[in-house]
């Protein structure tokens, strides 16, 4: 789909926002704009974005800002809790565009990304999502994404698990009620049928639940080789402690969502071998991602995630646009997402194609004696 868009000015930012320096008053200022949640059971999400955007924030105002033909500009951050709801990432969302912002970081998921994904395009605003992996998120000519797409990572995890780890056999877990699940299912066991190999049992639940006792009863009377399970960490903390506790020893495989079950299981050893999906690892031995880490856990006192990786990816993203537009035009800043080539954490390089997608390879990461590593 040939990227195109409506000519719509970006309006000077002039409100006060939360930032993470303060910008003199003759400086040019780019005003960026992210919503995610920052309360409720999705909180994780939003902070990390917030936190790895603000890391980015600093680092290329430090270095002098953007240069943007003659002028340079240093970068602001609004950031609104949109509470992962698309209520509230509407009204998230009209806030930013109130305060003037001149591009859009968000949303963070992709419920959230798909309900303002429409009112972004009418504005005529660049909105680059760090982690909406629903292919509805950049489904207008003016989005972007940074993450994996949902399909991409479900395709890509069934052709590993088929072909690497010889699984002929699998079950598979995921929420029904949610758009980046039932993505990643659909394309997971399409492809894995695709290859010759079976879905044993595919069992389901829906957002909230946090018993899972009779799926995974139903999965171990299979002959399933591991168990795949689409979903976010919140769920795997539950379903992963649960099937501990029913003996059983099947391997799990995931999605990118795993990232941060570290922090919220009691016992590593439930997780210890799985394997998912994603685009990052602190532990990584690389002078960029080395760099990010100590300034993240200097900053905030605790080890980035995914989530905070793909939004620091996002900020230089909009630079990247900028400098090779010559303007902060959202207009010149969609045409030139194309032309852009970003140095990343999440992939190097980042480019991106005329849907909007990024274009990066898919990793994988495992839990090694209690902690994430790249798989071998």
């Amino acid at each position: 789909m040939k990227k195109f868009t409506k000519f719509v000015s970006a309006v000077a930012a002039v409100s006060l926002v939360a930032a993470p320096m303060a910008v003199s008053a003759d400086e040019k200022t780019f005003l960026l704009g992210g919503s995610g949640p920052l309360t409720g059971a999705a909180a994780s999400y939003g902070t990390s974005v917030k936190q790895g955007a603000e890391i980015a924030i600093q680092e290329i105002n430090d270095a002098g800002g953007a240069q943007v033909g003659e002028d340079t500009y240093k970068f602001e951050l609004a950031f609104e809790d949109d509470e992962a709801t698309e209520d509230k990432a509407v009204q998230a969302y009209n806030t930013l565009m109130d305060k003037g912002i001149n591009g859009f970081l968000g949303c963070t998921t992709s419920g959230s990304c798909i309900a303002v994904a429409q009112l972004s395009q009418q504005d005529g605003i660049l909105q680059i999502t760090p982690s909406g992996s629903a292919e509805g998120c950049i489904e207008p000519d003016n989005a972007f994404r940074i993450c994996f797409s949902d399909p991409e990572q479900g395709v890509a995890m069934a052709d590993y698990a088929v072909d690497t780890l010889g699984y002929k056999k699998i079950a598979v877990l995921y929420n029904v009620a949610d758009e980046y699940s039932t993505g990643i299912y659909d394309a997971f066991t399409a492809e894995v049928e695709a290859k010759g190999a079976e879905i044993v049992d595919a069992e389901s639940f829906n957002t909230g639940d946090v018993d899972f006792n009779s799926q995974l009863t139903s999965i171990k009377g299979t002959d399933a080789e591991a168990i795949y399970v689409p979903a976010y960490y919140q769920d795997i903390t539950y379903i992963t402690k649960q099937a501990s506790e029913l003996g059983m020893e099947l391997p799990f495989l995931g999605s990118d969502g795993w990232d941060g079950v570290l922090k919220t299981v009691t016992d590593p050893a439930t997780v210890e071998g799985c394997i998912f999906t994603s685009p990052f690892c602190a532990s990584v031995d690389d002078e960029k991602v080395v760099n990010f880490v100590k300034a993240y856990q200097d900053a905030y006192g605790e080890t980035p995630d995914q989530f905070a990786a793909d939004a620091y990816d996002g900020v230089y993203a909009f630079k990247a646009a900028m400098e090779e537009a010559g303007s902060i035009e959202s207009a010149d800043m969609i045409d030139a997402m194309t032309k852009i080539s970003v140095s990343g954490l999440t992939g190097d390089p980042i480019t991106f194609d005329a849907s909007g997608a990024a274009v990066k390879d898919v990793k994988f990461v495992t839990v090694k004696d209690g902690q994430y590593t790249y798989v071998e």
